[in-house]
């Protein structure tokens, strides 16, 4: 009888993704690891990597709480999916063809509702995640906060986009954990910008 042998899979963090765990922006754990307090090292095409057990290690030096995110077997984003949740079709699918077009190695899934929107963060895990506030029968704002807590979401990289006009709507959302915010109409040079600078460090 063949016996099955178990190996314990090496854990490793892009800077993206220790900042989404942590709490932090991505230049907080970039200059983390620049100023020697995270151990990590750059990968050949220069981007940084962290050990799951060195950032553990950290963030106990520090007395931060561990992250859900690291117990075992939590899932990780992918950070070539991407999915646009906006019940405006139109925009969607606009947003969704301007990616398709000028980001090529990246899946851009669409969602017109919170609900298939749900069912698929938590299936595909898409590591970006562009969300409209203004979604039918849904608060944009717990959807947000939710995606950024959950660790069954795999903490993706969450940019806002909203016709909301209230002033006060960019400071919740940030605190609520979004990574950007955008108000339409959109620039989608923009967008295509802060995604791409994003997988960068990922």
């Amino acid at each position: 009888m063949n016996k099955e042998i178990k190996t314990k899979r090496i854990q490793i963090f892009s800077a993206l993704e220790v900042a989404n765990m942590c709490g932090v922006v991505n230049q907080t754990a970039i200059n983390w690891i620049r100023n020697g307090h995270l151990k990590a090292f750059n990968t050949p095409g220069g981007q940084y990597r962290v050990y799951k057990d060195d950032l553990i290690e950290f963030i106990h030096a520090r007395g931060m709480r561990v992250p859900e995110a690291l117990n075992e077997g939590e899932p990780s984003a992918n950070w070539k999916s991407l999915i646009v949740i906006d019940d405006d079709k139109g925009l969607n699918s606009a947003i969704r063809a301007y990616l398709e077009k000028n980001i090529p190695d990246l899946n851009v899934l669409q969602s017109f509702d919170g609900f298939d929107a749900g069912a698929q963060l938590v299936e595909k895990k898409p590591g970006f995640v562009i969300l409209d506030l203004a979604l039918p029968g849904v608060v944009g704002q717990e959807i947000c906060k939710r995606i950024k807590n959950d660790p069954a979401f795999g903490k993706p990289y969450v940019i806002i986009i909203t016709a909301l006009e209230d002033a006060s709507i960019e400071d919740e959302m940030y605190s609520l954990g979004a990574d950007k915010f955008f108000r339409k109409p959109l620039v989608l040079a923009d967008l295509r910008a802060v995604i791409e600078s994003a997988m960068e460090t990922t």
